[in-house]
């Protein structure tokens, strides 16, 4: 059994928790939260609780939260840790980690260069076998790494541009925006066509960013120059053979990120999490070898199975044993309407 601490309990360290214990595999050691919040006080009823230090303990105490002890007490305790701290400060706490001896995952707001490999369980997971120090890439490198690389197997991708309409910020972060705006990032290309190449290093894609302002979802437009002609029904088939892809059907009123969302309630998974790429099977279009189509991704969830695998392979398990262990346990089956 891997013992796994995390470090940081938000929008993603709270979903690794939840992932982590519904292995038969791993536990979770405990979780480092530094307030004693509305969801700290929910997360005591099922996994300890430790402080970034001593200093914060008293706070916790006064709030009646038993802490167990501090971060140093469950590194000490641990196989692995995973950070989940606001981006920038996992690269921060690394020096701490290499001095306690323990393997880490960083997220995908962290630098490549940080760690050893950067993961996604379908492009590039061998990368990161036996490693120590690996990085779970973002939510949207994630989505399009996940669909891209049946794609490329498939009929081989020459080129590739992706327009991501990105969500302004999660649904219970009420500090962030735009509110009434939509904001172009003007680089070209956005970050995501280099962090893509970390674990596809042979795509060439162009990637333009756009945020917008919704909480549910990112929305992906994506453009394919391929080295063959499929057909429609051959790309679906692509698809269809990994299940952390699904094909949705607009006919039947899936035509929108908020009936993804409502798709996903009636899953009746974990916070109603949708841990899958959903395309549209509507968007789908074919010219020649050019390749069209759109996808939706929870940004909140997308990379919580990559990062169950990624713990895997830093402790050496195979491939295929890995994905399908994590997707029985998520109950990620893959669908097609």
């Amino acid at each position: 059994m891997i013992g796994v601490a995390i470090n940081g309990y938000g929008t993603i360290g709270r979903r690794v928790a939840y992932g982590v214990s519904v292995q038969d595999d791993m536990y979770v050691t405990g979780i480092v939260k530094n307030s004693p919040d509305y969801v700290t006080k929910q997360a005591s009823r099922y996994y300890n609780i430790y402080v970034p230090d001593s200093d914060k303990k008293k706070e916790f105490e006064e709030s009646d939260v038993k802490v167990k002890g501090t971060l140093k007490d469950l590194l000490a305790e641990s196989d692995i840790v995973i950070d989940g701290t606001p981006e920038g400060n996992g690269e921060k706490n690394l020096k701490l980690y290499k001095e306690y001896g323990i393997k880490a995952i960083l997220e995908g707001g962290e630098r490549s260069e940080a760690v050893e490999s950067s993961f996604n369980a379908y492009s590039n997971y061998s990368e990161s076998m036996g490693k120590n120090y690996v990085r779970v890439v973002s939510c949207n490198t994630t989505a399009l790494a996940r669909t891209l690389t049946p794609l490329h197997e498939a009929f081989r991708i020459e080129s590739a541009s992706s327009t991501i309409l990105r969500r302004a910020t999660d649904p219970n972060d009420n500090k962030k925006g735009p509110i009434n705006a939509i904001e172009p990032s003007m680089s070209y290309p956005s970050h995501h066509a280099g962090d893509l190449k970390t674990v596809m290093k042979d795509i060439n894609i162009e990637t333009t960013a756009v945020k917008v302002p919704t909480t549910l979802m990112h929305v992906h437009v994506i453009n394919l120059e391929l080295a063959s002609q499929p057909g429609i029904q051959e790309v679906i088939n692509a698809l269809s053979q990994k299940r952390r892809i699904i094909v949705l059907n607009g006919g039947e009123k899936i035509n929108s990120t908020a009936q993804v969302m409502d798709y996903a309630r009636e899953l009746s998974r974990n916070r109603s999490d949708l841990y899958e790429i959903a395309i549209w099977r509507d968007s789908i279009n074919i010219y020649k070898n050019r390749l069209h189509y759109i996808q939706a991704v929870h940004q909140e969830s997308d990379v919580i199975p990559e990062n169950i695998d990624a713990i895997r392979a830093m402790f050496g398990m195979e491939q295929n044993l890995s994905v399908n262990k994590t997707d029985a346990s998520l109950d990620i089956k893959g669908v097609e309407y």
